[in-house]
């Protein structure tokens, strides 16, 4: 009954308004890796990671199309890079959660692979876009934390500057640098949020506050640096996200204190 439905002439017509439904199948697929992932062993853990990497990336390749200029290529691996953080985040919430979290999941990645499909149509840059970033940022570091011991600090922050490399040149090429200039802006960044990460690492914070207050970092470097290529004065970018800084820092040792 369900093919014949299916089959059907509404069927088709539903599916035929349907735009990119590649991309759903795609997102449905990786979301069900990552409910894999949550329960699986570490051994398997791994493998998911890969598939979803493999995966999502050819996949996106073949969704976003041919490389064009002004468009840099972390945009290719920017779905793969949320189905991973996804993966890490949900460990976190199960068993409370359930597989009832997968729906979401693959929600919230077809969100991030239509985002990059608008990006790819207008060209232009969007604050979805930032918040999808900011936001895979927070999920990957959360999901590495709840992994990775707090004693053995050093190679858990090496695992959250490798996955954020890739956010950090995404929101290098969204401000519209490209090649060796993207690269460098993007160390810089990684930079930036390494020492935010060592200072959160030796405060111990709990839970996942310590990878809230790095996501935060993540969007405050990203906002100065978008700032100062707008035309803004290196005093007011100084005064706003500096504020911003010291919030997050007084926050830290507030929670720490406590």
């Amino acid at each position: 009954m369900i093919a014949r439905l299916l089959r059907g002439p509404a069927a088709g017509r539903a599916l035929s308004r349907l735009e990119h439904p590649e991309a759903i199948a795609l997102a449905v697929f990786l979301a069900v890796v990552a409910a894999f992932g949550w329960l699986a062993s570490p051994f398997w853990l791994a493998v998911a990671i890969g598939v979803q990497l493999a995966v999502g990336g050819l996949g996106a390749v073949w969704l976003i199309g041919p490389m064009q200029p002004g468009l840099g290529f972390a945009r290719y691996a920017t779905f793969a890079s949320a189905a991973v953080a996804l993966t890490l985040f949900g460990r976190l919430l199960m068993p409370n959660a359930g597989l009832l979290l997968a729906p979401v999941a693959a929600l919230l990645l077809w969100a991030v692979l239509r985002i990059e499909l608008e990006v790819n149509r207008t060209r232009e840059s969007s604050v979805v876009l930032d918040l999808a970033l900011v936001a895979i940022v927070f999920a990957t570091t959360a999901g590495i934390g709840g992994i990775v011991p707090r004693d053995a600090w050093p190679p858990g922050l090496i695992l959250v500057l490798l996955a954020a490399a890739i956010p950090a040149m995404r929101a290098a090429e969204a401000r519209g640098r490209s090649g060796v200039e993207a690269v460098g802006q993007a160390a810089l960044h990684l930079v930036a949020i390494g020492q935010v990460g060592t200072a959160l690492a030796l405060l111990r914070l709990p839970g996942v506050v310590g990878a809230a207050i790095l996501a935060l970092a993540f969007h405050a470097w990203s906002g100065a640096a978008e700032a100062l290529d707008g035309g803004a004065s290196a005093r007011s970018v100084l005064i706003e996200f500096g504020a911003l800084a010291v919030l997050g820092v007084v926050v830290a040792l507030l929670l720490h204190g406590s």
